[in-house]
């Protein structure tokens, strides 16, 4: 599947990506087809940006952009324009440096982790090596931070640049974390907001800066942003405990040593000797498939995923009411099914 996917892909005339673009979008309604023109437009400008004289380099962006994933980023700078006014080069921009920055960080997600796969394909690193993604990732990176002073969006880039160091932050606060296991509620929140939420966050607010100009309407979105992103990332994090086919292996962030929230609150509410005996596997037998099992069972059955679902919600409500205070149009509709398609994904 992964090589067949790879090389046809690279040739255009293969059908399973068809189909996987058209099973990612089957979960967004009419209301997401508001945006069909943008989102059509943002795909042109993205594929002219990425463009770079290497032969290489091309043959990698190409690779990238034929296995693109849900889009979400986009769609959340696009319709969060749209909500103010009428979509603007200055909101394709924003758009398309979202995107690059987004795909810069997995490509270089991939390497820290060692992961040879993304989504169902092998990642960069797995096909070029770690060098080379290395250098796509810088290039990504740098490619977003020219689009945005070529276009004379000081704004926007002052946004995005906000969250690409809190994106640093949190990583790195999470990798201090998990090598001395003693991460607490308020520490895993705060890591989630840096490393998942900040970029979402900053899309929603460039995107409504976009076409309002407005520091009110700017904060108000990087506010709703910042909720989707904190749900959708512990969402995320209930995939690790499921059966699901979510382009990662269950038990992942368990072999990672990555303290998520079912396991902060299972850890709080067990005895003692389960408590150390958890301590143990995630230090010592992490890779071992029946103790990773028997860590994904105390879990659920200390209510560690209910407890997580409940604080998903919590996030998601809290954008939801944001909407309630935002003109209500069809795009403010379509960022409603949005949110709800965070917390309601199967993948």
């Amino acid at each position: 599947m992964f090589v067949q996917a790879h090389y046809k892909d690279i040739s255009g005339g293969d059908r399973t990506i068809i189909a996987l673009i058209c099973h990612v979008l089957k979960p967004f309604s009419s209301n997401i087809a508001c945006i069909d023109h943008e989102i059509s437009v943002f795909e042109t400008k993205f594929r002219e940006a990425v463009k770079s004289q290497a032969p290489l380099l091309d043959r990698i962006t190409h690779y990238i952009i034929n296995r693109k994933g849900k889009q979400l980023r986009p769609r959340f700078v696009l319709l969060s324009a749209k909500m103010f006014g009428n979509v603007t080069d200055s909101t394709y921009a924003a758009a398309s440096l979202v995107e690059l920055l987004h795909t810069a960080t997995l490509v270089h997600d991939d390497v820290v982790d060692e992961s040879l796969e993304r989504r169902g394909f092998f990642s960069i690193n797995a096909l070029w090596k770690n060098k080379i993604a290395v250098l796509v990732g810088d290039y990504l990176l740098s490619k977003g931070l020219l689009l945005s002073l070529e276009a004379g969006e000081h704004k926007v880039l002052q946004i995005l640049s906000d969250a690409v160091s809190k994106m640093s932050e949190g990583e790195l606060l999470q990798l201090e974390k998990a090598r001395k296991l003693n991460l607490k509620e308020d520490i895993y929140f705060e890591i989630i907001k840096n490393k998942t939420a900040s970029l979402l966050a900053s899309a929603c607010a460039a995107g409504a800066w976009s076409t309002s100009r407005n520091e009110d309407k700017l904060e108000k979105m990087r506010y709703f942003g910042e909720q989707v992103g904190m749900a959708f990332q512990i969402k995320d994090d209930l995939f690790d405990y499921g059966d699901q086919d979510v382009g990662k292996p269950t038990g992942n962030d368990i072999k990672e040593k990555k303290l998520t929230l079912p396991i902060i609150y299972t850890l709080s509410r067990v005895d003692s000797r389960t408590r150390q005996k958890l301590v143990y596997v995630l230090k010592n037998k992490n890779e071992d498939p029946e103790s990773v099992q028997w860590v994904i069972e105390t879990v659920r059955n200390a209510g560690g995923l209910d407890y997580a679902n409940e604080k998903m919600l919590e996030f998601r409500d809290t954008a939801l009411k944001i909407l309630k205070e935002c003109p209500q149009n069809e795009p403010n509709r379509a960022l409603e099914e949005l949110v709800r398609y965070t917390t309601d994904r199967a993948y």
